[in-house]
Protein backbone atom coordinates (compact mmCIF):
# COMPACT_ATOMS: atom_id res chain seq x y z
CA UNK A 1 0.00 0.00 0.00
CA UNK A 2 0.92 3.65 -0.92
CA UNK A 3 1.47 6.37 2.30
CA UNK A 4 -1.40 4.11 4.28
CA UNK A 5 -2.29 5.69 7.81
CA UNK A 6 -0.73 3.26 10.51
CA UNK A 7 -3.46 2.87 13.47
CA UNK A 8 -3.46 0.81 16.30
CA UNK A 9 -6.54 -1.72 16.57
CA UNK A 10 -8.75 0.26 18.94
CA UNK A 11 -11.50 -0.65 20.94
CA UNK A 12 -14.86 1.12 19.78
CA UNK A 13 -12.55 4.25 18.45
CA UNK A 14 -12.94 7.51 19.73
CA UNK A 15 -14.79 10.60 16.90
CA UNK A 16 -10.98 11.81 16.21
CA UNK A 17 -9.99 8.22 15.02
CA UNK A 18 -12.66 8.53 12.09
CA UNK A 19 -12.05 12.02 11.44
CA UNK A 20 -8.28 11.28 10.39
CA UNK A 21 -9.80 8.51 8.25
CA UNK A 22 -12.71 10.13 6.80
CA UNK A 23 -10.02 13.67 5.90
CA UNK A 24 -8.03 11.29 3.65
CA UNK A 25 -8.01 8.85 0.65
CA UNK A 26 -5.51 6.89 1.55
CA UNK A 27 -5.48 3.15 2.64
CA UNK A 28 -5.84 2.14 6.84
CA UNK A 29 -2.95 -0.22 7.88
CA UNK A 30 -3.11 -1.62 11.44
CA UNK A 31 -0.18 -2.66 13.48
CA UNK A 32 -0.83 -5.84 15.35
CA UNK A 33 3.09 -6.20 15.68
CA UNK A 34 3.61 -3.30 18.31
CA UNK A 35 4.04 -3.42 21.76
CA UNK A 36 1.11 -3.94 23.48
CA UNK A 37 0.54 -0.77 25.86
CA UNK A 38 -1.70 -0.34 28.91
CA UNK A 39 -4.42 2.24 29.39
CA UNK A 40 -4.90 3.51 25.86
CA UNK A 41 -7.53 2.88 23.42
CA UNK A 42 -6.74 -0.35 22.37
CA UNK A 43 -8.57 -1.42 25.58
CA UNK A 44 -10.29 1.78 26.32
CA UNK A 45 -13.92 3.49 24.98
CA UNK A 46 -15.37 6.29 26.40
CA UNK A 47 -19.43 6.48 26.43
CA UNK A 48 -21.73 9.42 28.07
CA UNK A 49 -23.50 8.02 30.64
CA UNK A 50 -26.40 9.86 33.00
CA UNK A 51 -23.00 10.62 35.70
CA UNK A 52 -21.00 12.13 32.90
CA UNK A 53 -18.08 10.44 30.91
CA UNK A 54 -17.42 6.57 31.42
CA UNK A 55 -14.47 4.76 30.17
CA UNK A 56 -15.56 0.97 29.58
CA UNK A 57 -12.94 -1.32 29.70
CA UNK A 58 -11.40 -4.65 27.92
CA UNK A 59 -10.09 -6.54 30.17
CA UNK A 60 -6.74 -8.69 28.97
CA UNK A 61 -5.01 -11.73 30.86
CA UNK A 62 -2.06 -11.25 32.93
CA UNK A 63 1.14 -11.08 31.64
CA UNK A 64 0.28 -9.49 28.38
CA UNK A 65 1.93 -5.77 28.70
CA UNK A 66 5.53 -5.03 28.10
CA UNK A 67 6.96 -6.71 24.45
CA UNK A 68 4.02 -8.82 23.85
CA UNK A 69 2.76 -7.93 20.30
CA UNK A 70 -0.49 -6.48 19.67
CA UNK A 71 -2.11 -9.36 18.01
CA UNK A 72 -0.97 -11.94 20.44
CA UNK A 73 -2.77 -10.45 22.77
CA UNK A 74 -5.60 -12.51 24.72
CA UNK A 75 -9.19 -11.36 25.84
CA UNK A 76 -9.79 -12.07 29.51
CA UNK A 77 -13.04 -13.68 30.41
CA UNK A 78 -12.81 -14.16 34.56
CA UNK A 79 -15.89 -11.69 34.94
CA UNK A 80 -19.13 -11.23 32.42
CA UNK A 81 -17.34 -7.65 31.15
CA UNK A 82 -19.58 -8.31 28.24
CA UNK A 83 -22.96 -8.01 29.72
CA UNK A 84 -21.38 -5.37 32.00
CA UNK A 85 -20.25 -3.13 28.66
CA UNK A 86 -23.63 -4.03 26.75
CA UNK A 87 -26.24 -3.22 29.64
CA UNK A 88 -23.82 0.55 30.17
CA UNK A 89 -24.65 1.06 26.07
CA UNK A 90 -27.97 0.13 26.92
CA UNK A 91 -28.71 2.54 29.73
CA UNK A 92 -26.59 5.21 28.66
CA UNK A 93 -28.48 5.70 24.79
CA UNK A 94 -31.41 3.64 25.26
CA UNK A 95 -33.35 6.87 24.98
CA UNK A 96 -31.22 8.26 21.96
CA UNK A 97 -32.11 8.81 18.45
CA UNK A 98 -30.60 5.54 16.72
CA UNK A 99 -29.51 2.77 19.35
CA UNK A 100 -32.17 0.42 18.57
CA UNK A 101 -31.56 1.24 14.46
CA UNK A 102 -27.73 0.05 15.55
CA UNK A 103 -28.18 -2.28 18.66
CA UNK A 104 -28.75 -5.62 16.65
CA UNK A 105 -25.55 -5.09 14.33
CA UNK A 106 -23.29 -4.28 17.78
CA UNK A 107 -25.07 -6.71 20.26
CA UNK A 108 -23.31 -9.95 18.85
CA UNK A 109 -19.89 -8.68 19.64
CA UNK A 110 -21.05 -8.86 23.45
CA UNK A 111 -22.40 -12.26 22.79
CA UNK A 112 -20.00 -13.94 20.86
CA UNK A 113 -16.53 -14.35 22.38
CA UNK A 114 -12.90 -13.57 20.86
CA UNK A 115 -10.18 -14.91 21.52
CA UNK A 116 -7.83 -12.38 21.09
CA UNK A 117 -7.57 -8.58 21.62
CA UNK A 118 -6.59 -7.23 18.01
CA UNK A 119 -8.80 -9.37 16.17
CA UNK A 120 -12.16 -8.21 18.16
CA UNK A 121 -11.00 -4.54 17.63
CA UNK A 122 -10.48 -5.21 13.93
CA UNK A 123 -14.16 -6.62 13.40
CA UNK A 124 -15.86 -3.84 15.30
CA UNK A 125 -13.61 -1.15 13.44
CA UNK A 126 -15.15 -2.89 9.89
CA UNK A 127 -18.31 -3.06 11.52
CA UNK A 128 -18.02 1.16 12.48
CA UNK A 129 -16.93 1.68 8.99
CA UNK A 130 -19.67 -0.18 7.36
CA UNK A 131 -21.92 1.97 9.16
CA UNK A 132 -20.78 4.90 8.74
CA UNK A 133 -20.40 4.10 5.04
CA UNK A 134 -16.53 4.86 4.95
CA UNK A 135 -15.33 2.78 2.17
CA UNK A 136 -11.70 2.01 2.70
CA UNK A 137 -9.22 -0.77 2.64
CA UNK A 138 -8.15 -1.88 6.09
CA UNK A 139 -4.70 -3.65 6.33
CA UNK A 140 -1.92 -4.90 8.48
CA UNK A 141 1.82 -4.64 8.88
CA UNK A 142 3.74 -7.43 8.66
CA UNK A 143 6.44 -6.43 10.79
CA UNK A 144 7.31 -4.07 13.71
CA UNK A 145 8.94 -0.49 12.78
CA UNK A 146 9.31 2.18 15.20
CA UNK A 147 8.92 5.26 13.09
CA UNK A 148 6.81 6.05 9.62
CA UNK A 149 6.75 8.90 7.66
CA UNK A 150 5.41 12.08 9.69
CA UNK A 151 1.56 12.67 9.41
CA UNK A 152 0.98 8.84 8.86
CA UNK A 153 1.74 7.40 12.56
CA UNK A 154 -1.13 7.25 14.59
CA UNK A 155 -0.23 4.80 17.42
CA UNK A 156 1.31 7.02 20.07
CA UNK A 157 -0.99 10.33 18.99
CA UNK A 158 -4.42 8.81 19.98
CA UNK A 159 -3.88 8.60 23.55
CA UNK A 160 -6.74 9.10 26.37
CA UNK A 161 -4.55 10.83 28.13
CA UNK A 162 -3.00 13.40 25.52
CA UNK A 163 -5.18 15.93 23.36
CA UNK A 164 -6.48 14.81 20.23
CA UNK A 165 -4.35 15.06 17.25
CA UNK A 166 -7.03 16.56 15.33
CA UNK A 167 -8.81 19.12 17.62
CA UNK A 168 -12.21 18.54 19.50
CA UNK A 169 -14.63 18.88 16.79
CA UNK A 170 -17.56 20.63 16.10
CA UNK A 171 -19.98 19.84 18.69
CA UNK A 172 -23.05 17.72 17.87
CA UNK A 173 -26.00 16.96 20.07
CA UNK A 174 -25.85 14.48 23.03
CA UNK A 175 -28.32 13.31 24.86
CA UNK A 176 -27.13 14.01 28.37
CA UNK A 177 -25.68 17.09 27.44
CA UNK A 178 -28.11 19.22 29.26
CA UNK A 179 -25.78 17.72 32.81
CA UNK A 180 -22.88 17.41 32.09
CA UNK A 181 -22.18 19.64 28.83
CA UNK A 182 -20.51 18.50 25.64
CA UNK A 183 -17.86 15.77 25.58
CA UNK A 184 -15.44 15.61 23.18
CA UNK A 185 -14.00 12.86 21.20
CA UNK A 186 -16.23 9.96 23.29
CA UNK A 187 -16.42 6.70 21.19
CA UNK A 188 -17.45 6.57 18.01
CA UNK A 189 -20.79 4.47 19.00
CA UNK A 190 -21.60 7.87 21.04
CA UNK A 191 -21.76 10.08 17.47
CA UNK A 192 -23.81 7.06 15.75
CA UNK A 193 -26.36 6.72 18.80
CA UNK A 194 -27.09 10.36 18.82
CA UNK A 195 -26.76 11.02 14.80
CA UNK A 196 -27.19 7.71 12.67
CA UNK A 197 -26.74 8.21 9.01
CA UNK A 198 -25.85 11.79 9.59
CA UNK A 199 -22.87 10.75 11.79
CA UNK A 200 -20.61 10.80 8.61
CA UNK A 201 -21.25 14.86 7.68
CA UNK A 202 -20.07 14.99 11.60
CA UNK A 203 -16.73 13.47 10.50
Amino acid sequence: MDNPLIFPACYLPPTAYFRIIHASAQPIVLDGFEHYPKQTYRTRASVYSANGKLDLIVPVERGNHGHTPMKDVRISYEFDWQRLHWTTLQTAYRSSAYFEYYEDELAPFYQQRYERLFEYNMALLQLMLRLLKIERPVGFTESYLAEYAPGMDYRRSLHPKKPSPVGDGPQYYQVFESKHGFIPNLSIVDLLFNHGPQSTSYL
